[in-house]
């Protein structure tokens, strides 16, 4: 579908290939299946310029529920990510007029055509070097392509917490983004970084979340979400020692509390391509 030139032996390039299904499928994508559920994804859809016939390119697809959803609205979508079991449990649902494929992220490959849109969500956030990313990508966008990318700001803006909590959290925070692992506070930068890659920012939405940014007590399976969450940060637990559990269980006790409050926000931020990029 795609018409993916491969130059031979690249001294730098993406791995891209389709993926051979591999059984059983990491609990990650049912993670991501029951956090599809939480996320406002209509609202984005209703602001974005899609059009029936349109090809779209979705940066970090994962399981490929939201390119489903692109489809189903009438366009072709390319679902590209890095992890092979997420990509295969994409492969699995077979959605109609959709494609998927491993592939790094931060080397684009030569398409062959240009596509009308990119979609990307709780993706840019492991690319602290994001305005590069983008303008990696750019010439990929057709001239009048639109772009819409989803990220998380304050990732652990949850109140109350004691200064301590917040104190590790922080430290957790910043020794991922001194690392290039992660940025906790890149929702908040997605309209500056696509202004500097070129791209002219159209809207910028701040949107509810179910499980990310709500105030008020927390449903279980949001709690029990967070939970395992956690489980997923080796890093965090190295940085709080022997203290990760009750800076664990105070977070998860915070979020169950009538009285919770959430400064983080879930932001998109949709932009077209300028002329001159």
């Amino acid at each position: 579908m795609w018409g993916i030139n491969r130059p031979p032996a690249p001294d730098r390039g993406p791995t891209l290939r389709p993926a051979a299904i591999t059984i059983p499928l990491m609990s990650l994508a049912a993670e991501y299946r029951q956090q599809f559920t939480w996320r406002s994804w209509s609202l984005i859809f209703e602001e974005v310029p899609l059009q029936p016939g349109q090809t779209i390119l979705d940066l970090g697809c994962g399981i490929g529920d939201q390119a489903r959803e692109l489809a189903s609205r009438g366009c072709k979508v390319i679902g590209l990510d890095g992890n092979q079991e997420l990509i295969d449990a994409a492969i699995l649902e077979q959605p109609p007029n959709c494609e998927f494929l491993t592939c790094d992220l931060r080397n684009p490959p030569n398409p062959g055509i240009r596509v009308d849109g990119i979609w990307s969500s709780f993706v840019a956030a492991y690319f602290t070097n994001l305005v590069e990313l983008l303008r990696r990508w750019s010439p990929v966008l057709s001239p009048e392509g639109w772009i819409a990318i989803t990220e998380i700001d304050d990732f652990f803006g949850h109140e109350p917490l004691s200064p301590r909590t917040k104190s590790l959290l922080q430290a957790f925070a910043d020794d991922a983004l001194t690392a290039g692992r992660y940025d906790f506070h890149m929702g908040g930068k997605l309209q500056s970084c696509l202004a500097q890659a070129g791209f002219a920012v159209s809207r910028v939405l701040t949107l509810p979340d179910r499980e990310l940014s709500f105030q008020g007590a927390a449903p279980p399976e949001v709690v029990e979400a967070w939970r395992t969450r956690f489980q997923r940060m080796p890093r965090l637990q190295a940085i709080c020692g022997s203290e990760f559990a009750n800076v664990q269980e105070e977070f998860l006790s915070c979020l169950s509390r009538h009285d919770h409050v959430s400064t983080a926000k879930v932001i998109s931020c949709i932009a077209m391509k300028s002329a001159d990029s």
